[in-house]
């Protein structure tokens, strides 16, 4: 069973700054993908950025490229999200999200999510 923690989230001005952490309990060696979401009050859960084991590429969703990158640490089992330029719209819960593929399935793990508030 993977588990993952998130942190970083928190209340920021609009234009302002914010590191998103997700802590991942096994190597990330084992992970198919890496990735980061977001879900807003009424609204479903959208991707934000992800990184896919052997591409070496980072794809983000339109609305944050330019502002946010997606970074990882493999020595300390951790996944970043640097956002950057804050806007209201981006106030969402964030979720990290792994999965791994074993013996033809696929297995996905969420954390819990941070909440991140924007105000302007």
């Amino acid at each position: 069973q993977v588990q993952l923690v998130e942190s970083g989230g928190g209340l920021v001005q609009s234009g302002g700054s914010l590191r998103l952490s997700c802590t991942v309990s096994i190597s990330m060696y084992s992970l198919n993908t890496m990735a980061w979401y977001r879900q807003a009050p009424g609204k479903e859960r959208e991707l934000v950025a992800e990184q896919i084991s052997g591409r070496h590429t980072t794809t983000y969703a339109e609305f944050v490229k330019g502002r946010f990158a997606m970074s990882s640490d493999t020595n300390k089992n951790m996944v970043y999200l640097q956002m950057n330029s804050l806007q209201p719209d981006d106030t969402a819960a964030y979720y990290c999200y792994v999965d791994q593929l074993y013996l033809g399935n696929k297995r996905t793990y969420w954390g819990q999510g941070t909440q991140v508030t924007v105000s302007s």
